[in-house]
């Protein structure tokens, strides 16, 4: 048994990596679905919202069980899950004749491993001994963004060196990483929330108003994020006319590296939440203003890269918000946080997908449509200065998780 808490962060580090695989590679290789297994567009949006949706359930369905079944045991699953999802995604193709349901079986398998991920690693991390929990958390999401930006680059320069006919090697190097974390995750030390006593049952925190302020919240920057992020390797092919290399690099590629930068940038801040996100919306909203009404290559192309950055705090911020005002929400509260989130990412490239579907394909026409997403973020930030604490959240726990080892932070193994 490994007894730092650093393994522990650095294993929660590289599960947010895992995450990154799964949201970002399907995407990546969406053109080559079409182009090379017949997958129609509306069949790519399905996968998009399959691929959320599927993870909105297991947020929803472990909000109470992570508890039961334990965090170790549901981790190391959520990798395996991950790591048979990407392979499925490599070979069920070769081997089912619907091509469409191969694919969309695999992102399923995925998906879960995904979900579960999104459910325990923030709590995990929150758990953890720290001076900064806010900065913690930010610097925990960045990794997201370097995973992403490790994934698109690489698998870039793989189809460009090696051509698309050979595109389902690339599931099959990346399912390695989540293969490995998972058996790093059976020797490292997991603190829960729950050993500090703070669980708040779902019934009290359904009924506090803050809390669904906090979900519209995660929920609209989910949408706003991934709206972007998911159509900008189109956009930028079929929109702009560059080619998937070059639409890949500048387009979803830098998007996460700024997102990164972001959150990177904010974990040495650390002050100021409230601050930060009301910029990061009113920017995010300017990005998509950029996006849909400036005709010229390089700036739409700037303004899809520039709304990673102005959507980088949304998801950890949101996570350190509710913290602050639900200190007692515990598991529950993450796990419907993050429920929120993934119907965000669900519906926001869902509904940019189906705008433009209907207006001929035209994929910055339904990026204009994603401008309401962080308009409304901007409209929930303000509602949380009107609420009033209850007195419940005022009971913020007083001492760190205690874990029964006698190393707690920085000893080495």
């Amino acid at each position: 048994m490994l007894k730092s808490y650093r393994h522990t962060k650095a294993a929660c580090y590289t599960g947010y990596v895992t995450q990154a695989i799964v949201n970002n590679l399907a995407p990546l290789l969406f053109l080559i679905f079409r182009n090379l297994l017949g997958i129609s567009l509306a069949e790519v949006t399905v996968l998009v919202t399959v691929n959320f949706s599927a993870q909105l359930i297991v947020d929803c369905a472990f909000a109470k069980l992570a508890d039961k079944i334990g965090y170790r045991t549901c981790l190391v699953g959520a990798h395996f899950f991950a790591a048979a999802g990407l392979l499925g995604m490599a070979f069920l193709p070769k081997i089912m004749p619907d091509k469409f349901a191969a694919l969309l079986v695999s992102i399923i398998i995925s998906a879960i491993g995904s979900g579960l991920i999104e459910v325990l690693i923030s709590p995990t991390v929150e758990a953890c001994p720290a001076k900064n929990k806010t900065a913690q958390m930010s610097l925990l999401h960045s990794y997201y963004c370097w995973g992403a930006a490790a994934v698109i680059s690489l698998t870039t320069l793989f189809l460009f060196a090696c051509g698309e006919q050979l595109w389902w090697v690339i599931p099959i190097v990346w399912a390695a990483l989540p293969l490995v974390n998972a058996v790093y995750f059976l020797f490292v030390p997991i603190p829960t929330l729950a050993e500090e006593g703070r669980g708040m049952p779902m019934k009290r925190l359904f009924a506090t108003k803050r809390f669904w302020i906090l979900f519209a919240l995660m929920m609209l920057g989910g949408a706003a994020e991934l709206a972007m992020s998911q159509w900008a390797s189109l956009f930028a092919e079929n929109g702009l006319g560059v080619s998937k290399a070059v639409g890949d690099l500048t387009g979803p590629c830098l998007f996460a590296l700024l997102m990164g930068l972001a959150r990177l940038l904010f974990s040495r801040i650390g002050k100021h939440l409230r601050l930060f996100l009301a910029l990061s919306g009113a920017l995010c909203a300017g990005c998509y203003l950029i996006v849909w009404l400036v005709p010229v290559q390089a700036v739409a192309l700037a303004g899809c890269a520039l709304c990673g950055f102005s959507t980088g705090i949304f998801w950890p911020g949101v996570f350190s918000l509710a913290t602050q005002q639900i200190p007692k929400g515990g598991t529950s509260m993450f796990a419907m946080l993050s429920m929120a989130g993934d119907i965000g990412c669900t519906a926001g490239p869902s509904i940019v997908g189906a705008c433009a579907d209907a207006f001929g394909g035209d994929v910055r026409t339904g990026l204009a449509f994603g401008l309401m997403f962080p308009v409304l973020f901007l409209l929930m930030l303000l509602c949380t200065l009107k609420t009033k604490k209850p007195a419940l959240m005022q009971e913020a726990p007083q001492e760190p998780c205690q874990e029964s080892m006698p190393d707690q932070e920085e000893k080495s193994v």
